[in-house]
């Protein structure tokens, strides 16, 4: 599959989450599988480009091609220079936002409430087209399927959109009403499918490899898109993919494993975001991870008083190697529930969906 002149490794995709899928986390999700991950939004504005904020979503470094940054605004003009902005500092693809359904994006008519003025959206997609094609950068754009069950114009807004020339369609299959309650449909992603010839890309509670073989079954969709539930599980991406090729299942990694790629994610995201937030930010990344595992609850409550990177990096380390004593590999995965020992009743379900 390719954006652009870029080929990409599958069609299995990271999603876009806003304080969650940075450059380290991107990197954790291709080294498990995926073949394209998209940063966490950034901000049109100009006045917030040179924040601690900012700067970080805008760092690259190290990071795996194609390097592919999210970008959200009201303003056609504020969202060309954007795209420019980020192009300046690597970015090979620019995404645009108009998929997120957070009120704090909405109330500023950003994200999915773009898709409420249908004239807006399409200005929005020809001026960052118009910043991006003559770089050689391809842009794509994520929406979902409408503003409400009753304005669902995602198929109107498709046709739009490639037609100003974007390259790639991201449909969430829920409205912005929604939020990310009930479950997706994907109905509309086919229609979508079936009314552009650009790949089209389906997004919303895929959470198991069946999962991701029957969406794309269903909607003819180009590729999946995977949000929350990479979290604490980046390794996904791998078994959707040995599962989409073979129709069996991988075995779920080793203890060890999983231990070595959370404590060296643990260390790149120290390095990114600094001893004093590294350690708080961290938190809900070790959360994931621990809290679907025998004692994972109990550790974490530990785990979130610790304030020092090496006392956490440490107290992680500890744990999986208490966990590879009791098990060699890390409780597999059916339908969307985490499956522990038997005898072991600490079950959680897996969440679903992605923020952005």
């Amino acid at each position: 599959m390719n954006i652009g002149p870029h080929v990409l490794a599958n069609n299995l995709f990271a999603a876009p989450m806003a304080g969650v899928t940075d450059r380290p986390f991107r990197r954790l999700c291709k080294a498990g599988g995926a073949g394209y991950a998209v940063s966490e939004m950034v901000t049109s504005r100009r006045d917030l480009w040179d924040t601690l904020k900012t700067s970080r979503r805008a760092n690259h470094d190290g990071e795996v091609a194609p390097i592919a940054v999210q970008i959200a605004g009201t303003d056609a003009q504020m969202m060309a220079e954007a795209a420019a902005y980020n192009i300046d500092r690597g970015a090979q693809i620019i995404d645009i936002n108009m998929g997120c359904p957070a009120k704090k994006v909405c109330n500023k008519w950003a994200g999915s409430a773009l898709m409420q003025d249908e004239p807006l959206a399409l200005a929005i997609a020809e001026a960052v087209v118009a910043a991006c094609a003559p770089r050689g950068v391809p842009v794509t754009l994520k929406m979902r399927t409408g503003w409400a069950d009753s304005h669902k114009n995602a198929v109107v807004l498709a046709r739009a959109f490639e037609s100003a020339g974007v390259q790639m369609l991201t449909v969430h299959g829920r409205t912005r009403e929604q939020g990310y309650k009930g479950r997706a449909e994907y109905d509309t992603i086919a229609a979508v499918k079936a009314a552009v010839s650009v790949p089209v890309v389906a997004n919303g509670d895929i959470h198991t490899p069946e999962k991701a073989r029957d969406v794309l079954a269903y909607t003819r969709a180009d590729a999946v898109m995977v949000g929350r539930a990479a979290q604490g599980r980046p390794w996904i991406f791998r078994e959707m993919a040995h599962f989409l090729a073979t129709g069996t299942h991988l075995a779920p990694p080793l203890v060890a494993e999983v231990k070595r790629l959370l404590l060296d994610h643990l260390l790149d995201h120290y390095e990114l975001y600094g001893a004093f937030s590294g350690v708080r930010t961290a938190r809900k990344h070790i959360g994931w991870y621990v809290r679907p595992l025998p004692g994972g609850e109990a550790f974490r409550g530990r785990m979130n008083l610790l304030e020092d990177c090496e006392a956490q990096w440490q107290a992680v380390a500890d744990f999986f190697d208490e966990l590879g004593a009791r098990m060699d590999r890390m409780p597999a995965v059916v339908a969307g529930m985490v499956q522990v020992a038997a005898g072991d009743d600490d079950r959680q379900d897996k969440k679903e969906g992605e923020l952005a």
